[in-house]
């Protein structure tokens, strides 16, 4: 069950759908909560240019963020 909370998500890009200069295969992209695009099967992404755009969903796999995000490593 996933989740549209406001923590930070990612995702990992699969396939460049042809916009070579905003994404890259391989490269980790921070996810934005966008329920329209969602709707839609598009993610808002900070692309390449450091600006948030939709994609198709198909394009990128999320990661999932193991223990909540939080440092096990704590004074």
């Amino acid at each position: 069950m996933k989740s549209q909370e406001s923590e930070t998500r990612f995702a990992i890009c699969i396939n460049d759908g042809g916009y070579v200069d905003d994404l890259k295969v391989r490269t980790v992209y921070e996810v934005l909560p966008d329920e329209s695009a969602a709707r839609s099967n598009h993610i808002r992404v900070v692309d390449e240019t450091g600006e948030d755009y939709l994609y198709p969903a198909h394009l990128f796999v999320p990661i999932e963020e193991p223990c909540g995000g939080e440092s096990s490593l704590q004074s």
